[in-house]
């Protein structure tokens, strides 16, 4: 069947949603299982410690699960150890018997004509849809206690899954947590599309090196500017001619090799996205919070938290976006929309690691009331999700959204997903 996937077997087996009368392997010995075994999402045999009972003997091991028999060759599992252990193949059709090493021949059970009918038509409704999530024409009829329970689910995992990027850092930190809060607000200042030379500044530029200028605000923007590259021409106006004054000492006390300016990307960037823009509230922000990490820790409220952000560049960027270039006198402080990104991106996953790693749970509280205090993302994706009927009051259930369509719906993990196994019921 071209809209099966192998994955539907390891459904079927874990939730035992086939016929269980008068199991037989194909070679007509009954099978009772006592216990599926633990499913395996790793290398090696599908389920591991299998316990079944086969012609009245008693067997512990592993289960290996194909749509046909055969690919146990064409997986090259009979040149593998992993798999002598096996106990049962569960195949939707045997096209050929499977031995062990040994010559013996590994029992089979055919699953083909063992699947409730209207089980298979909802599945391979589901398989074989080309909506925009698979299960968009029956989306609504699952209950909302699941859909709800489901979506608390996935934040989790997408707030695990931001984490690893900030575990990677602990690790290359020396366990160093303010440098770890620093680098990760770093990479997200850049947002996508200067994420990369964000983190490679920030890398460059301790915020033990930086905290050394905190009192000096010319020296930090010097230091900022300089390593970012921006420091490398000529200018007529007197700020950016001080700053590279500043860098010039700077960069020689500190044995420091300063960015490419081509690194950083102003294609289709508004003004007041330029990364000279950001790299001076970047900047700010630096020299406006002392300790981020220990007065973040503090906050006892989300409100707390973004004023911690609501900083202003120097007063040369009042009337410019770019040095020696003059404009229209213009607020240059970090937005609200900004800010919440930041919180959203960088802050919540970072708390949420932070008392993960710690074992202590007032930071992934405060995560999660961040979240839930933060207004709902306004993109595409989350507009179709509202189409759907789907509530979208808050950064919470938007991330939540976003993680499902993105790592469940556009791989048609259906079974893997509460909603889709409710949809199947």
């Amino acid at each position: 069947m071209k809209t099966m996937r192998e994955s539907f077997l390891h459904y079927l087996w874990r939730t035992r949603r086939f016929d269980m009368l008068d199991l037989q392997t194909t070679l007509h010995q009954s099978v009772q299982i006592l216990h599926p075994g633990e499913y395996n999402t790793h290398s090696g045999p599908d389920f591991f410690n299998a316990r079944l009972s086969i012609d009245g003997t008693l067997w512990a091991g592993n289960v290996e699960m194909h749509l046909y028999a055969s690919e146990w060759l064409g997986h090259q599992h009979d040149k593998d150890p992993a798999y002598d252990s096996v106990i049962l193949h569960v195949v939707l059709k045997e096209d050929l018997p499977v031995f062990r090493p040994d010559g013996s021949r590994i029992p089979c059970l055919e699953l083909e004509h063992r699947i409730p009918e209207p089980l298979l038509h909802r599945y391979v409704q589901l398989e074989s849809a080309q909506t925009w999530i698979p299960c968009q024409s029956s989306f609504a009829d699952a209950p909302e206690i699941i859909k709800n329970q489901w979506l608390d689910r996935v934040l989790i995992e997408r707030m695990e899954e931001k984490t690893k990027t900030v575990q990677h850092l602990l690790d290359h930190t020396g366990h160093h947590w303010e440098e770890v809060l620093y680098q990760t607000i770093a990479r997200n200042f850049g947002l996508k599309i200067n994420m990369d030379p964000f983190e490679m500044l920030a890398r460059t530029l301790p915020i033990k090196l930086l905290a050394r200028h905190r009192q000096q605000p010319h020296q930090l923007e010097a230091l900022i500017f300089g390593q970012a590259g921006f420091l490398d021409a000529p200018f007529l106006d007197p700020y950016p001619q001080l700053l590279i004054r500043e860098y010039h000492h700077l960069s020689h006390k500190y044995q420091l090799n300063p960015l490419r300016k081509e690194q950083w990307k102003f294609f289709r960037l508004r003004p007041s996205s330029f990364p000279t823009i950001r790299l001076a509230q970047f900047s700010a922000l630096i020299q406006q919070t002392d300790h981020l990490l220990a007065t973040l820790l503090e906050c006892n409220s989300p409100s707390e938290m973004k004023a911690l952000f609501k900083v202003t560049p120097a007063n040369y960027w009042a009337d410019h976006f770019q040095f020696d270039t003059p404009s229209i006198q213009q607020e240059k402080s970090l937005s609200k929309e900004f800010i919440d990104l930041l919180l959203i991106n960088a802050v919540a996953p970072f708390l949420f690691f932070y008392g993960q790693h710690k074992g202590i749970d007032r930071p992934q509280d405060q995560a999660f009331m961040l979240l839930e205090s933060l207004p709902p993302e306004t993109n595409s994706m989350v507009k179709i999700w509202k189409t759907m009927g789907c509530t979208c009051s808050n950064a919470f259930q938007t991330q939540a959204l976003i993680h499902l369509k993105t790592r469940y719906c556009d791989h048609r993990r259906c079974l893997d997903c509460a909603i889709g196994n409710a949809l199947l019921k």
